[in-house]
This record gives structure tokens, C-alpha cells and sequence, in this order.
């Protein structure tokens, strides 16, 4: 009778510490993963930034009446098409660590990025254009929630106002 107690003992206390190990891993694994998936995240806008400001470039540079239109999937982040100061900004809020060092902006082709604060972080994404960018034809800034389904959006080139190009986005989908 003694053995079988000695027995489930042993069981109770090897289960334990194997919990302990196990909880142990994850508690320095986890930060890792999600540091590695927030990485992943701002490089993906990066490059879905990058896209957008292909089809944005080429409407304003092939002339009037040009017509381009992408699409743009969103799964975390806020989208801003700024008219005042002619930015598409795409910004990420919440990251575990800075995407790059704090209040410096770099270059990563035309999208330039700016990380703000430690932990949470901040990351913005900007496309600054020499053009007018507008939406819906108005001098407007727009927001674009995180959503499942790609944004779809028509970018025109609308010709030459005041000695300056004028591409007007707006939502088709």
C-alpha cells in the first residue's frame, strides 16, 4: 500500500516539474516569437506600401486620364491618405520593440519609416509625393481600419492644377 502512494507521488511531483520547465521555456520563448512576428508585420506594410506607391507613381507619371487601380490587405494598422500634406501614412501601434531606432527616420526605398517609444511601440510608414494626392476629389485625409478583406482602391491621374500633378484615390470596393 505504501508503494502505490510513493508511486503517485512521484507522478504528481515529475508532472510539476515538468509544467514549471515547460512554463519556464515559454516565458523566454514567447517574447521572442512575438518580437520576430511584429518584425514581420512592419515588413510586410513595407512591402504593401511599396506596392501601392508602384501603382500611385506610375498613374501620376504616364500622363492625364490615367487610371491604376490595387488593392491593399490590411490585418493590423490604420491606413491615412493625408491630402493636406499629400502622405499616404500607414502607422502600427502596439509592437514589443521598436522597428527601428527611436525617432530616426530611414529610408527603405520611397517608404520612409519612424519607430516611436520602447515597449509598446509605434511604427509609421510614410509615401510623401511632389503631386497633389487627394481623396474622392477633395483635399480630405481618410482612415482605413484593419479589415479581412483587402481594400480596393482607383488612383487617377487627374492632370496639372496650379503647375502641380493631381492624383485623386478613392475607394472601390
Amino acid at each position: 500500500m505504501n508503494k502505490i502512494g510513493q508511486v503517485w507521488i512521484e507522478t504528481v511531483l515529475y508532472t510539476l516539474i515538468g509544467l514549471a520547465l515547460m512554463g519556464l521555456a515559454l516565458g523566454f520563448i514567447m517574447p521572442k516569437i512575438n518580437e520576430a512576428r511584429d518584425k514581420a508585420l512592419v515588413e510586410q506594410a513595407i512591402n504593401s506600401l511599396a506596392e501601392l506607391d508602384g501603382k500611385v507613381t506610375t498613374a501620376i507619371q504616364t500622363g492625364p486620364g490615367n487610371i491604376r487601380q490595387a488593392e491593399f490587405l490590411m490585418k493590423k494598422g490604420e491606413l491615412y491618405i493625408n491630402s493636406s500634406s499629400n502622405e499616404i501614412i500607414f502607422v502600427l501601434k502596439d509592437l514589443t520593440k521598436p522597428y527601428s531606432q527611436p525617432g530616426v527616420n530611414i529610408s527603405m526605398g520611397r517608404v520612409v519609416v519612424l519607430s516611436e517609444g520602447e515597449k509598446p511601440s509605434t511604427v509609421y510608414l510614410r509615401l510623401i509625393y511632389g503631386a497633389n494626392i487627394t481623396y474622392n476629389g477633395k483635399d480630405e485625409d481618410k482612415k482605413f481600419t484593419a479589415a479581412s478583406t483587402p481594400y480596393k482602391f482607383s488612383i487617377v491621374n487627374k492632370g496639372t492644377v496650379n503647375g502641380r500633378i493631381w492624383a485623386d484615390i478613392k475607394e472601390i470596393s
